[in-house]
């Protein structure tokens, strides 16, 4: 349900309404369908509001928020100008059929407001206006401006109310429209409000302890970072105490810079996450914060959130856990690359400063390596790779590495862990603050996969829930040699994890309390758990209730922003791969099979690593080493079509 539902369903003042939705709230009073109980407008009983879905049929269904209710029937006559996705507000009329029927009064959230679209003509020569996520024709007007005079393959922004363009992107030819594309399709933001750089320019570029006399100094200690190489914004620090087995885990103070309200706030909250592209990133926070006073820079002092954990050195469960505003100044930058050549080749030859901090840095990397060993107990360590793209000046792609998980990456994430369930461990969980959740997979779908496995000989016996049938699946695929590619499966068959004011737990990572508070820079969840924790710290029961009377519209907001921004992600790197095979169609690749039936796919194996294709081709079963042909590209869907040549033997696999 989108934010303004839950808001509208459980009641708000309008003052936490926001702007976009000013317009929708006052056409529900007009309508006489909102009520105002306790202080609080909220929808009438006879109203409904949820996201709309259109069956084959032509018949809509409004989703139900509660278990004891049913999702409610639209008939087609009853839709008025909704359509699929869109988040509506239903109201309760004459049961049909027996069950509850509704009609559509207002759409108080679109699911698109506008359309990618491209001039396209067909075999015949017919024109058209083609719509960049189905193909299929539709309309666009642009005033003084007859369409076909565009080059063929141009790409436009179009109103879905009025079909009117919004904005011309670029042209399919030329691989820098991608972007556009991506960023448009998801909701994407790239450049920011002038506003927002104006106050953004305006915050302090260098921090002066004087003026911060109530923080903890902690400049003494050895902080350092660790990051990846091409890393521009440091959300983390860490020191660890090796005296005491105190870690300390420091988090860019954004809170401080970025009140409520301000115009970077309130960006920074429509984008909720920044986008990462191969060759750029997509903030949300502006630069000028971002990659500079927000983030923990090598040799200069910087505001911190600290979370300080102590362990207990037999078992290394926390004994104590504590959150305070601190100033920190982080002796050294390290990357991933850095930690793991020294974890393999020793510190011969290393002294200074770096030589201080490894003091304490390799005895932690050893107490990770357990305290990860500890947490696969409960949890799951699945087997999954990063495609990592590189692209040249043209925005083609030129290489794909692999990237997998290193002692280097495990250091820090376990920290971070550490950090994150802290945080949660402070608050009850029944809405009380800002939650990542992961439930439980249905043991149902965990059954279906192993029905699917059973074609390829993986047979699992003797289990007893979810959590046991999926480590027998685990240990039945690595037998087979078939991890990455049987762990794969198992994440899609699991829930998705998301934010929730409620505490359900991880399932994956087997916690009973888990939060994000480690990168306030690019997630805003990790923002507002920050203020939710400094409203403790203070007694700030005023700020702590605006922030709880809407944290659940605010968790189904950063839930759905999280998608898209994936979203974006996936989507322009699928376009970069059919760019590259658009130059190969007629091309002999050795695949392997990742989905068989009649949607089957398989995965290029060579140089270029990651791209999924479709496949054409009888009797093709899950996991068959194959050599395919590329047959087709379709550069606006991003989907490349290839036809099954024969399947391959295991020694023509390994030659």
């Amino acid at each position: 349900m989108s934010p303004f539902a839950i808001q509208l369903t459980h009641g708000c003042l309008i003052l936490d309404i926001e702007q976009e939705d000013q317009n929708a709230f006052q056409a529900l009073q007009k309508l006489g369908a909102l009520e105002e109980v306790d202080g609080l407008w909220k929808l009438k009983s006879l109203y409904r509001a949820g996201r709309l879905y259109i069956g084959k049929d032509g018949r809509g269904y409004v989703e139900a928020e509660f278990k004891e209710q049913k999702d409610l029937l639209i008939e087609p006559d009853h839709l008025d100008d909704a359509k699929q996705g869109d988040t509506v507000v239903a109201k309760r009329i004459i049961a049909r059929r027996g069950r509850a029927s509704g009609k559509v009064i207002l759409v108080i959230t679109k699911a698109h407001l506008f359309t990618i679209a491209y001039t396209h003509r067909d075999e015949q020569g017919n024109f058209s206006i083609l719509d960049i996520r189905t193909g299929e024709p539709t309309h666009a007007v642009m005033e003084g401006m007859d369409l076909k005079a565009f080059k063929l393959g141009t790409v436009l922004k179009v109103d879905v109310d009025d079909d009117k363009v919004l904005a011309v992107l670029g042209h399919l030819a030329d691989a820098r429209v991608d972007e556009k594309i991506s960023l448009a399709l998801y909701g994407r933001r790239d450049e920011f409000p002038q506003e927002c750089i104006r106050d953004a320019l305006e915050i302090e570029s260098e921090v002066t302890k004087a003026e911060h006399p109530g923080r903890t100094d902690l400049t003494h200690l050895d902080f350092c970072t660790i990051d990846p190489v091409t890393a521009k914004d440091f959300d983390d620090a860490i020191y660890f105490d090796l005296e005491t087995y105190t870690l300390y885990v420091a988090i860019a103070d954004v809170s401080h810079y970025v009140p409520f309200f301000t115009p970077i706030d309130k960006e920074a909250k429509k984008r909720g996450f920044t986008t990462y592209f191969p060759h750029k990133s997509f903030p949300m926070l502006p630069r000028e914060l971002s990659e500079n006073i927000c983030s923990l820079k090598p040799k200069v002092d910087r505001l911190a959130f600290v979370a300080k954990i102590e362990l207990d050195k037999r078992t290394l469960k926390p004994l104590k856990e504590e959150f305070f505003e601190a100033i920190i100044h982080s002796k050294h930058r390290f990357n991933y690359e850095n930690i793991d050549n020294i974890l393999e080749q020793g510190t011969e030859g290393i002294d200074g400063t770096v030589a201080q901090i490894l003091t304490w840095l390799l005895p932690l990397q050893k107490i990770t390596v357990r305290l990860h060993h500890e947490r696969l107990k409960h949890g799951f360590d699945f087997r999954s790779e990063e495609i990592k793209l590189t692209i040249d000046a043209d925005h083609l792609l030129v290489s794909t590495q692999v990237e997998t998980g290193t002692p280097a990456h495990s250091l820090i994430e376990e920290c971070m862990l550490l950090a994150n369930q802290a945080a949660a461990k402070r608050f009850k969980g029944d809405g009380d603050s800002i939650f990542r959740i992961h439930e439980p997979p249905q043991l149902s779908k965990i059954e279906a996969l192993l029905s699917e496995l059973s074609s390829i000989g993986l047979y699992v016996e003797g289990y007893e829930d979810s959590p046991s049938l999926i480590r027998a699946i685990q240990a039945e695929a690595k037998k087979m040699g078939l991890e990455n590619e049987v762990d794969a499966m198992i994440i899609k068959s699991l829930r998705q994890a998301s934010y929730s004011a409620h505490n359900v737990g991880h399932f994956g990572l087997g916690f009973s309390h888990y939060s994000h508070f480690t990168s306030p820079i690019r997630r805003y969840a990790d923002l507002i758990l920050h203020r939710l924790i400094k409203t403790q710290l203070q007694n700030d029961e005023e700020e702590a209730e605006y922030l709880l009377r809407n944290i659940e519209p605010l968790c189904a907001r950063v839930s759905e922003l999280e998608r898209d921004e994936v979203k974006a992600e996936w989507d322009f790197r699928d376009r970069k791969f059919a760019r590259w095979a658009q130059t190969k169609k007629g091309l002999f690749f050795e695949a392997e099979v990742i989905e068989a039936g009649e949607s089957a796919k398989a995965v290029l194996k060579g140089n270029i690593q990651g791209v999924t294709v479709n496949l054409r081709g009888d009797n093709i079963m899950l996991f068959d080493k194959i050599r395919v042909m590329i047959t087709e590209v379709n550069i606006p869907q991003a989907v490349i079509m290839a036809e099954l040549v024969n399947k391959l033997s295991k020694e023509e696999m390994e030659l």
